[in-house]
């Protein structure tokens, strides 16, 4: 899969996910900060990213660490799928 096809299949997905009614995804910047940022996504949110990255993708984040490099924004979760999925 493409970056770019990938960013807004992401976007739909996060939105579908975390149940984000009011929100399109023309409204996520692919650099804008999950947390912190206009989304005001929480550690609940986080949780429920990790699952679609897991479902999604196959790929499973058992490290809060990694976590933290990953669930940024659009850019690096993407990045980290292509880099990591089987």
């Amino acid at each position: 899969m493409e970056l770019v096809e990938l960013k807004e299949k992401l976007k739909v997905q996060i939105i579908e996910y975390l149940n984000l009614i009011d929100v399109k995804p023309s409204d996520i910047n692919d650099d804008e900060p999950f947390f912190g940022g206009d989304l005001g996504l929480d550690s609940i949110d986080s949780l429920e990213l990790v699952v679609l990255l897991e479902r999604e993708y196959g790929i499973k984040i058992e490290n809060p660490q990694e976590g933290r490099k990953v669930l940024i924004d659009i850019n690096h979760m993407a990045n980290y799928i292509l880099e990591n999925q089987n």
